[in-house]
């Protein structure tokens, strides 16, 4: 049982730290072009003209 008094601190603050990793994600715009990425990956780059 006393461990939980380590544990807990530590279980909120890495949430906490989860929280902050996502928000600012958002805020970045990592998640505002999904479906280009989806496009990006479908591309095997034959359009373009080798390089010599």
């Amino acid at each position: 049982m006393n461990m939980l008094i380590y544990l807990m601190p530590v279980a909120l603050f890495l949430g906490g730290l989860g929280l902050f990793a996502f928000l600012w994600s958002l805020k970045a715009g990592q998640y505002d072009d999904m479906d280009g990425a989806a496009w990006r990956v479908l591309d095997d780059g034959d359009d373009r003209p080798k390089p010599s």
